[in-house]
């Protein structure tokens, strides 16, 4: 699944290609939308929420799409031919620009009014241009009602903090020094630990293919943890080690250094 900085970079490319635009037409391939046309109408403006995507197009209508595991947003030139077969669940084009939607895992239509339906369950954005330490707060509070979830598990509950996936989380928790089975309880400082999740999505937000990190997050830095399985650990040179965690169908792979996570 996707990284909100991820998200937020797709979230980017979709306002330079749409944004300002008349769609010349609009080619919703789900059952539920399948008569919707968008044609004639100026796409306002892309705005990321976490992992989730909300077009906003004139006549107060959102355009509601999730990424999940494997789905994209390809950008192509105006008359581009549209393959993908079945894959393409979402077209969206203008004179200049198209916006292919592929293997989404979500595709709404509702009323701008009625966003909070679809997002309001969230915790706080990590990339919410606003973010403040209340917004840490809050997300820290959220954690802490799940007091005997491991932290690994609950960092990936939307509800509590949304943006952060498996390799954010990773190098998240490698980073505070906290092993992801660790009781939330037992987290020293939970705002202190949102704050760095924080930092981390942020500084990778707008690297195209998003940087990989060693503490200071710029282009071309190993990982400290994701995707180093029986690897030795950069800080201790302990064997780095990968499980599951979290209850099916929701389990997600960690990465974490048993001596630098105790």
């Amino acid at each position: 699944m996707p990284e909100g900085d991820a998200v937020h970079r797709t979230a980017a490319r979709l306002r330079a290609a749409l944004d300002g635009r008349v769609l010349a037409r609009s080619d919703f391939r789900v059952p539920r939308y399948a008569t919707a046309d968008l044609s004639g109408r100026t796409v306002l403006t892309t705005v990321p929420r976490g992992k989730h995507l909300l077009t906003r197009v004139e006549g107060g209508l959102t355009v509601h799409t999730h990424l999940r595991m494997d789905g994209s947003w390809r950008i192509q030139r105006a008359g581009t031919p549209v393959r993908g077969g079945d894959a393409v669940r979402l077209v969206l084009v203008n004179d200049v620009r198209q916006a292919v939607g592929v293997k989404l895992g979500m595709v709404d239509l509702v009323p701008t009014t009625e966003e909070h339906r679809l997002v309001g369950h969230l915790g706080p954005d990590l990339l919410d241009p606003a973010w403040t330490q209340a917004h840490a707060a809050h997300a820290a509070a959220n954690l802490a009602r799940h007091p005997t979830t491991p932290i690994g598990e609950a960092l990936l509950d939307q509800r509590n903090v949304a943006g952060l996936g498996t390799i954010w989380r990773a190098e998240t928790l490698f980073l505070a020094g906290v092993s992801p089975h660790r009781p939330v309880a037992e987290v020293a400082d939970l705002r202190k630990l949102v704050t760095l999740a924080h930092r981390l999505l942020d500084a990778g937000k707008d690297t195209p293919g998003g940087p990989l990190t060693t503490g200071d997050p710029r282009p071309g830095r190993r990982l400290w943890a994701y995707g180093r399985p029986g690897r030795p650990c950069l800080r201790c040179g302990t064997r780095i080690l990968t499980g599951e965690l979290g209850n099916a169908p929701y389990e997600r792979v960690i990465y974490y250094c048993p001596h630098c996570q105790p």
